[in-house]
């Protein structure tokens, strides 16, 4: 999962299409379920906007990240959860091999790895997990290269990550 990549020439830069009547169900599903279950560290803020969550995160308790807290900001597509959400801490990010300065996240569920059978909760627990599990507090190798090749708010989801570091 180690972050060296070729960030994709094209740039689509439009604004979101509104959510399928499938992906307003599923949102409206999962939604209840997190007021009911919520994944310990993390509180959803409330919000009138279906198609963009935000939530904050607590670091976990004898981590590198404990006491601390994140945001992030969780986009979901017009054919959410056939396609993934694209998701990105928002600045200031947390200093990770796998987080980059600009909140892009590089984690295999979130692009190749995605399944519609994840959800909010899910994909939050292995963020969590992602965080919980490293050794140092570092920016990705290769992050102001990255940084400079995501200018005019590229999204996360046209980047080709190469997913190759299964220690983090």
């Amino acid at each position: 999962m180690d972050i060296t990549r070729r960030a994709m020439t094209s740039a689509s830069h439009s604004s979101p299409k509104p959510l399928s009547k499938i992906a307003c169900n599923r949102l409206q599903k999962e939604l209840v379920e997190w007021q009911v279950n919520p994944p310990a560290g993390f509180n959803l803020k409330p919000s009138d906007n279906l198609q963009r969550w935000v939530i904050d995160v607590n670091g976990a308790p004898g981590t590198l990240y404990a006491n601390e807290t994140y945001q992030l900001q969780v986009d979901f597509p017009e054919h959410y959860p056939m396609e993934a959400p694209q998701v990105i801490f928002v600045p200031p990010v947390p200093m990770h091999p796998h987080i980059y300065s600009n909140g892009h996240i590089c984690l295999d569920i979130l692009y190749d790895s995605w399944s519609p059978a994840m959800t909010v909760s899910s994909i939050c627990i292995s963020l969590l997990s992602m965080l919980s599990s490293s050794t140092a507090k570092q920016l990705p190798d290769d992050n102001d290269r990255y940084v400079k090749n995501c200018r005019n708010g590229r999204s996360p989801k046209e980047t080709r990550w190469w997913f190759h570091d299964d220690k983090v």
